[in-house]
């Protein structure tokens, strides 16, 4: 034997063997952690600007003049946002599938934190003039792109670290960053409020908590970039089975799923946006609404959030138990009946009746977004799942969100608010269907890879 077999057959202890079929793992903790913590991050600077877009961009960036119009003017850049997270989708669903989870996952973040803090640098329309509305509307872009890249980076993260049994409880941290960063937008905005009279609050106030933003992205980013690649992810870099055009690829493989997953997820969007950007403004428009205080009726739906983040774990426990289909199925029609009750309970203009309102619909939301997180990435193959649940996502975004607020209050000042709750109705019908057709994925694997890759 030669010295050179020797050495080949001795092993190298201070060298550790990789082996690509057991890539490295990350704590259980550290991901629920990160799936969480970023998408609170995201969701806060989403919606201080759908809060702001109620209560201060009609007075501070649109000319002076009929207060409605400023409102819909203000709502129609909020929506702008959702024209973006597609494209956002697209940029960071590629690179997610291309590149990996770990690294679009802080990019997305770092592209929502900037435009996030930009806006709270905005001169207003008294000092710039028509230049301010659109500065407002390229930082809002922004925002859009950075969360649709974030949120189907998050779902993966805590879906694909998931055991198979737990996938939809997993799935529901990422889930839980909605609620939790919308407590945080509006509490924020609630205790600005009430420390500042209305002059200070209009003068530099509402700025703070868009500045804010940059101590939550560092926080961010300290807890993502100390997290490994999914194992998932890390078996198609080690099989070479990575595609070149991931968009390409979702929808020629897996274009059935693209729809049917846009349109399971389009009633979730419209019931949020109803319960909380339309319903803020209709809340405490003293003219055409039911005039709250602007301070008081932030009370209330913080209350509503509360239960909101108390269903979202729920959803995701009953959805690994009994199946995602039948899960969201049974939620999808209380959200109709929901939609007939709109009216009643909201136009009542009573405490009660508001709060009933505002606690079931977000009870509602709880049960149906949870699931969503392990439904949709489910629907899609490990090398295009990124970009596959990131369009479906995004694109139900757009369709369900986008306008949702500006078309609830040109119904209700219009016709009143029965035609709210029958836009509801009209929505959860159409996903309904969409669930109808669709099939159980609970007990798929998520390592599943086509055998012929474009790679």
């Amino acid at each position: 034997m030669t010295a050179e077999d020797v050495a080949s057959a001795t092993p190298e202890p201070d060298r550790p063997h990789a082996d690509p079929a057991q890539p490295p793992t990350n704590p259980k903790r550290k991901v629920l952690t990160a799936s969480l913590v970023g998408t609170s991050i995201e969701f806060y600077d989403f919606y201080i600007y759908a809060t702001a877009a109620v209560l201060v961009f009609p007075l501070l960036f649109f000319p002076e003049g009929d207060a409605m119009a400023a409102r819909l003017q203000s709502l129609a850049t909020f929506a702008i946002a959702f024209v973006a997270r597609p494209v956002g989708s697209w940029v960071f669903g590629h690179f997610g599938d291309r590149v990996g989870r770990k690294a679009t996952l802080v990019a997305s973040l770092l592209t929502m934190g900037i435009a996030t803090v930009g806006i709270g640098l905005l001169p207003t329309y008294a000092q710039v003039g028509v230049a301010a509305p659109v500065l407002l509307a390229v930082c809002r872009f922004g925002q859009g792109l950075g969360l649709g890249g974030e949120w189907g980076g998050a779902a993966l993260l805590a879906t694909e670290n998931a055991p198979r049994a737990k996938r939809a409880f997993y799935g529901t941290f990422p889930q839980l960053g909605a609620p939790i960063g919308f407590f945080l937008a509006n509490g924020v905005f609630l205790t600005i409020t009430q420390t500042m009279s209305d002059e200070t609050f209009l003068a530099w106030g509402w700025r703070v908590p868009f500045l804010l933003s940059t101590l939550l992205i560092a926080i961010g980013l300290w807890v993502r970039l100390t997290l490994h690649e999914t194992p998932a992810f890390a078996k198609v870099i080690a099989s070479g089975e990575r595609v070149k055009a991931p968009m390409v690829e979702v929808f020629r493989t897996s274009g059935v799923a693209v729809v049917l997953g846009t349109l399971i997820m389009v009633a979730t969007y419209v019931l949020f946006y109803l319960m909380t950007v339309f319903s803020l403004g209709f809340g405490t428009d003293a003219e055409n609404g039911l005039g709250y205080d602007r301070s008081q009726f932030l009370v209330f739906l913080l209350i509503g959030v509360l239960f909101f983040a108390l269903f979202t774990p729920i959803s995701g426990l009953i959805a690994d138990r009994f199946g995602r289909r039948p899960t969201l199925i049974t939620v999808t029609v209380a959200i109709i009946v929901f939609g007939f009750a709109m009216g009643p309970l909201m136009g009542s203009g009573s405490t009660v009746g508001v709060l009933a309102f505002l606690i079931i619909g977000l009870s509602l939301m709880g049960l149906t977004f949870g699931p969503m997180a392990a439904q949709l990435p489910e629907l899609f193959p490990t090398n295009v799942r990124y970009t596959g649940a990131s369009v479906s996502y995004n694109v139900a975004g757009l369709l369900g969100a986008s306008f949702a607020p500006y078309i609830a209050t040109w119904l209700a000042g219009r016709f009143g608010l029965n035609w709210v709750g029958g836009y509801l109705v009209l929505v959860g019908v159409i996903t309904l269907v969409a669930l109808l057709l669709s099939r159980e994925t609970k007990d798929d694997s998520l390592d599943a890879i086509p055998s012929r890759a474009a790679s």
